[in-house]
């Protein structure tokens, strides 16, 4: 291998994921800010997702409905001066 191109930073880390606080403990090298502990008692830095494997539809096979109506009225409203249907 080459030198002085791995991090320096490699240790174990937790990604948590916040939809449904599932945790893995795995290695990583992202930065972190945050610690938790872990299921084994100790303290581990965490990395927290939005989404996982345990928690994404495609994996769990369970639809999970997101509500983007407000997003997209939100949206009309704002450019609605540029449609050109609405004159």
């Amino acid at each position: 291998m080459k030198k002085g191109i791995h991090p320096s930073n490699y240790r174990l880390v937790v990604f948590k994921d916040m939809s449904n606080d599932n945790m893995i403990l795995t290695k990583s090298c992202a930065n972190t800010k945050e610690k938790v502990v872990y299921t084994d008692g100790n303290e581990y830095d965490v990395v927290k997702l939005e989404i996982s494997n345990t928690s994404h539809p495609y994996f769990t096979g369970k639809l999970k409905l997101v509500d983007t109506a407000g997003r997209v009225d939100k949206f009309m409203n704002k450019y609605k001066r540029y449609n050109k249907n609405n004159k």
